[in-house]
C-alpha cells in the first residue's frame, strides 16, 4: 500500500466524524473496528446499537466519505455491525484489522444487510442439506465432500458450501486454488471440481490466515456465501457446517429452509455426547434430522486384515436407535481416505470401487430416502430472535 495510506490515517479521518453521541467522535466512542487496507481499498465496520441500526445509514455514509478523502484511498467499504452496545470494547481494539475477502462483493457497503434480509431460500437450489457435528476432529468435512460426490453419482446437480469460516477445508479436500470470479449482479461464480460447484472462505483468504471474526461477522459472511453466489440450478446444496451449535448453525436455520441435517460422529462416548447436542439443536429449530453417521468406525489392518475398533464400534448406531433417528451408515478408518483427502482427490472420485467409497454411496442413498420421506410436511424457515 502507499506509505501515506495507513490505519492511523484512516482513524485520523474517522475522528472527525461525530458518533452516536454528538459530543464525541466515532473512534473515541469505540465504534470502529476491523480496519483492513488492501491495494488502496479500505474495509471496516461500525458497531451500532441493534435497537437503532436503521438510523445509522447517514453515519455510515459520513464515515465512508471521510475515509474516501484520505490520500491513496481508491475505494471504501463500510458495514454496520449490531453485535454489541456502543461503547463496549471491540474485538482487537480500535483499528485492529483482520484479513478480509479481497476484491469480493461480500465487502461492498450494505451487502451483509441485503443478504440477511433477502427472504426465502437460495434461488435455483431445490434442497439444502447441512452436514454437522457437535465437535471437531470427527471427519465431518471429509464426509461432507464424499457425501456430495456420492449424491452427484446419482445424477443430481450438486454444490457444496464450506460454511466453516474459521477452518475452511474444501480448497484442500478438492484440490482447488485461485479465487472465484465476479459475475453480473454483484455475485461470485462458484469454483468447480469433480462436477461439484464449490464456495469456501478458503478461496478468499490465504490458507494460513486466521479469521478472527466476531459472531455477527460470521453470520453475515454465511448469509452472503449462500445468497450472493451464482449457484445456478442445483438439486442439492451440501453445507459443511463448522463444529458446534453456535452462530453458524443458527444463521443457517434462520436464513434458509434447510431440507435436513446429517450428523457425523465417531463411535466413542465423548464424541457422541457432542453429536447429541448438535442433533437436539437442529430439532429445536425444526430442521429434520436425516440421520447419524458413524465415521472412523473400524480399522482394518492392511498387513494382517484383522479389524481393530480404535475408537470403539457401534456407538452411533446405538445412539441413533436411542434417540429415534435413522442410522445412515458406517465409514471405516482407512489410510486411503486420509491420503486421498490430503491430496485433493476424494475417495469417491479417485477410488470409486473401494469399500470406503461404497460406504459413502450407501449413506447418500439412505439420506436421500429420508429426505423424500421428510418432505411430506412442508415447513417454513424458523424465525430466531436472540435477546441479550
Amino acid at each position: 500500500m502507499p506509505e501515506h495510506l495507513t490505519k492511523e490515517r484512516v482513524l485520523e479521518a474517522l475522528r472527525r466524524v461525530k458518533g452516536a453521541d454528538p459530543g464525541a467522535d466515532l473512534v473515541s466512542q469505540g465504534l470502529v473496528s476491523e480496519i483492513v487496507i488492501h491495494k488502496g481499498k479500505v474495509y471496516f465496520a461500525i458497531q451500532v446499537d441493534p435497537a437503532r441500526a436503521g438510523e445509522f445509514e447517514a453515519l455510515r455514509q459520513a464515515a465512508e466519505k471521510a475515509v474516501a478523502a484520505v490520500p491513496g484511498v481508491e475505494a471504501v467499504a463500510v458495514t454496520l455491525t449490531a453485535d454489541r452496545a456502543p461503547g463496549g470494547a471491540p474485538a482487537g481494539g480500535n483499528g485492529s484489522g483482520q484479513d478480509a475477502p479481497q476484491g469480493s462483493p461480500f465487502t461492498r457497503p450494505g451487502a451483509a444487510r441485503d443478504a440477511r434480509h433477502r427472504p426465502g431460500g437460495v434461488p435455483g437450489v431445490a434442497n439444502i442439506i447441512a452436514v454437522a457435528s457437535g465437535k471437531g476432529g470427527v471427519g465431518k468435512s471429509t464426509t461432507a465432500v464424499n457425501f456430495a460426490l456420492a449424491l452427484k453419482e446419482k445424477g443430481l446437480r450438486v454444490g457444496i458450501l464450506d460454511a466453516d469460516i474459521y477452518g475452511p477445508s474444501m480448497p484442500r479436500l478438492l484440490g482447488l486454488k485461485g479465487q472465484p470470479q465476479q459475475v453480473s449482479g454483484n455475485k461470485l461464480a462458484p469454483m468447480e471440481a469433480y462436477g461439484l460447484k464449490v464456495m469456501s472462505m478458503g478461496f478468499l483468504v490465504d490458507e494460513e490466515t486466521p479469521m478472527i471474526w466476531r459472531g455477527p461477522m460470521v453470520m453475515s459472511a454465511l448469509s452472503q456465501m449462500l445468497k450472493d453466489v451464482a449457484w445456478g440450478e442445483l438439486d442439492v446444496l451440501v453445507v459443511d457446517m463448522p463444529p458446534g451449535t453456535g452462530d453458524a448453525q443458527l444463521t443457517m436455520a434462520q436464513q434458509v429452509p434447510l431440507a435436513g441435517a446429517v450428523i457425523i460422529s465417531t463411535p466413542q462416548d465423548l464424541a457422541l455426547i457432542d453429536a447429541r447436542k448438535g442433533l437436539n439443536m437442529f430439532r429445536k429449530v425444526n430442521v429434520p434430522v436425516l440421520g447419524l453417521v458413524e465415521n472412523m468406525s473400524t480399522f482394518i489392518c492392511p498387513h494382517c486384515g484383522e479389524p481393530s475398533n480404535i475408537f470403539g464400534h457401534g456407538g452411533a448406531r446405538a445412539e441413533a436407535a436411542r434417540l429415534g433417528v435413522p442410522f445412515l451408515g458406517e465409514v471405516p478408518l482407512t489410510l486411503e481416505i486420509r491420503e486421498t483427502s490430503d491430496e485433493g482427490r476424494p475417495v469417491v472420485a479417485s477410488a470409486p470401487s473401494s469399500p470406503a467409497a461404497e460406504a459413502y454411496r450407501e449413506i447418500a442413498a439412505r439420506a436421500l430416502s429420508e429426505l423424500e420421506r421428510s418432505k411430506g410436511a412442508a415447513r417454513q424457515a424458523p424465525r430466531i430472535v436472540m435477546e441479550s
